[in-house]
């Protein structure tokens, strides 16, 4: 697998660890960078010399939630082909099938076990 490079965006700093250790450790030399909201995200985008090739976004965040964001996502020109994961505790059929609407690759769940984490990562890429 080339170098990768993901994004995670989280307001939980404990899942924004697991899912970086489980990206650096799962993924020769792959880098991940974490942003806590979209806002945040939306900046650190912006301004990157190198987009990363996967986003995941949490969908249950304070200020701007996970759908928002993603329309956000969608519609900036330089930002729109990333393919965006969403990921959360659990999705109903009606939000699974809107977030590919509004443009999102896939839907993950959050593992109870984090041990179950890589597995689902790699499974999400591999797909994409």
């Amino acid at each position: 697998m080339d170098k990768k490079k993901f994004m995670i965006i989280d307001d939980d700093a404990d899942d924004r660890f697991f899912f970086k250790e489980v990206i650096t450790k799962k993924i020769n030399s792959a880098a991940c960078v974490e942003a806590y909201d979209c806002a945040d995200a939306l900046s650190q985008l912006r301004k990157a010399d190198q987009l990363p090739n996967f986003i995941f976004l949490d969908v249950n965040m304070p200020r701007m939630n996970g759908r928002d964001c993603l329309k956000q996502l969608k519609r900036d020109g330089k930002l729109k082909q990333i393919p965006v994961i969403m990921y959360s505790t659990s999705f109903s059929e009606e939000s699974i099938k809107e977030f590919h609407q509004l443009g999102a690759s896939m839907c993950l769940n959050k593992p109870t076990d984090m041990n179950k984490l890589p597995a689902q990562i790699m499974e999400a890429i591999k797909g994409l």
